[in-house]
C-alpha cells in the first residue's frame, strides 16, 4: 500500500504508480468512478435492444411462451376447410373453449390448428371434430366431441376419418346460379320437341309424358330473364348479408341483451304491477269508507267552479281594472319602508328663522 507524502497534492495529480485519470475519474462528491469505452456502451446499447425485441415479442405472443401461455394446441384434418379461418370460435357442446389459431394445406387434406384455453375440457383419445355453421351468414366454428377414454396426445392429430366438414348453403345456390345462367334453354326447348316429335308414335302415354317435357322446356325458356334476373338478385342479396354479417351478428348479440335485462327485471315489473294494484285497492277502500263525507263536499265544490264560470266575465274584468293600482301601489311602497307620494297643488311649509346664538 503506498502511502502519500504530498497532503497538498490536488486532485487531479499523477503520482507514479497509481492508477491514471482514464481508469479512475474522481466525481465531486469525492467518490470514483472507472471510466467508460465506447465499446462497453455499445454492448449495453445491443444488449437493451435484444431484451426490448424480446419483450415486445413476448408481448404479442404471450400465449404462446411455454411458461406464461395458457392452453394447449391441437390439430385435426378435414376434407375440406368448409370456410374455416383462423380466430373463429372452438366449442364443446355449445360452449367456447379456445380459437382456431390456423387452417392451412397440407398435402390432399386441410390442417386445422386449435388452441384449447379452458383446462376443464377433458378430451378423450376418440375424440371428433366437426365444422359447423354459426350463423346464416356462413361464418363456421369448429366443434368438439369428447369421446373414449383417456387423453388426446397434443402430438397427434385427429384423423379425417373422425372430422366431418360443412355443407355450405351459400356456395350451393351460387353454384346453382351459375349452372342454371351457362344453359342454352332455346337450345333445350328445341332438343325436347325433337325428342317429342320423334316419339310421335309411341304409345299416348309415353306422348304424354314427352308433350309435359315440351311444355315445361317452352315455360322455362319463356321464363329465362326472370329467372336470371331472380337468381342474380339472390346473388345479391347473399353477398350483402354476407358483407353486413358482423353488423347482424351485433343486433342479435344486443337484442338478446336487451332481453336478458327484461328477464332480470321481471321480478321488480311484476312487483311494481302489484303495488299498483294494492294502492288501487286502497284507494278505493278510502273512498267508499268517506263516500258520505266526500259527496256534500264534491256538491258544493262544483256549485263554487259553476259560480266562478258564471261570474268569469266579472272576475277578467276586476283583474284588468286592478293591474293599474297594483302597478301605482308598487311604486308607492316600493322605494322603502315609506310612502313615496305628493299632493298637488299643496304650498311648501315655510322654513323656521335661525335665532342668534345657535337656537332656533
Amino acid at each position: 500500500m503506498r502511502a502519500c507524502t504530498s497532503p497538498t497534492r490536488g486532485v487531479n495529480d499523477e503520482v507514479p504508480g497509481e492508477e491514471g485519470p482514464d481508469d479512475e475519474v474522481p466525481t465531486t462528491n469525492g467518490s470514483a468512478m472507472r471510466g467508460r469505452t465506447p465499446r462497453y456502451y455499445t454492448t449495453v446499447g445491443a444488449v437493451g435492444l435484444v431484451v426490448l425485441a424480446a419483450l415486445v415479442y413476448g408481448a404479442f405472443h404471450a400465449a404462446d411462451l411455454p411458461l406464461i401461455g395458457g392452453g394447449t394446441t391441437y390439430a385435426a384434418r378435414f376434407g375440406e376447410a368448409g370456410g374455416l379461418r383462423a380466430d373463429d370460435e372452438v366449442r364443446v357442446a355449445g360452449v367456447k373453449v379456445g380459437h382456431v389459431r390456423a387452417v392451412e394445406l397440407a398435402g390432399s387434406h386441410v390442417r386445422v390448428e386449435f388452441r384449447i384455453t379452458d383446462d376443464r375440457v377433458r378430451l378423450g383419445r376418440d375424440t371428433g371434430a366437426a365444422i359447423r355453421i354459426r350463423t346464416l351468414l356462413g361464418r363456421k366454428y369448429l366443434s368438439l366431441v369428447p369421446a373414449g377414454p383417456g387423453r388426446l396426445d397434443p402430438a397427434r392429430e385427429i384423423p379425417q376419418s373422425r372430422t366431418v366438414s360443412p355443407y355450405d348453403v351459400v356456395e350451393a345456390f351460387s353454384d346453382l346460379a351459375t349452372t342454371t345462367g351457362r344453359i342454352d334453354t332455346a337450345q333445350l326447348a328445341t332438343a325436347l320437341d325433337t325428342l317429342s316429335a320423334t316419339f310421335a308414335g309411341t304409345p299416348a302415354e309415353v306422348r304424354g309424358s314427352l308433350d309435359g317435357l315440351s311444355r315445361l322446356s317452352r315455360t322455362i325458356a319463356s321464363r329465362d330473364e326472370e329467372l336470371h334476373r331472380l337468381l342474380a338478385h339472390a346473388n345479391q342479396v347473399s353477398r350483402v348479408l354476407a358483407d353486413r354479417d358482423t353488423e347482424l351478428v351485433a343486433l342479435v348479440r344486443d337484442g338478446d341483451l336487451v332481453l336478458r335485462e327484461v328477464r332480470a327485471r321481471r321480478a321488480l315489473i311484476h312487483q311494481l304491477l302489484v303495488t299498483a294494484q294494492e294502492l288501487s285497492a286502497q284507494i278505493s277502500g278510502l273512498v267508499a269508507d268517506n263516500q258520505a263525507r266526500l259527496e256534500p263536499a264534491l256538491k258544493r265544490l262544483a256549485s263554487v267552479v259553476g259560480m266562478l264560470r258564471a261570474n268569469q266575465d266579472s272576475l277578467d274584468r276586476s283583474i284588468r281594472l286592478l293591474a293599474p293600482f297594483l302597478r301605482v301601489f308598487t311604486n308607492t311602497l316600493g322605494t322603502g319602508p315609506w310612502f313615496d307620494t305628493y299632493i298637488p297643488n299643496l304650498v311648501p311649509l315655510p322654513a323656521a328663522p335661525r335665532v342668534p346664538g345657535g337656537g332656533r
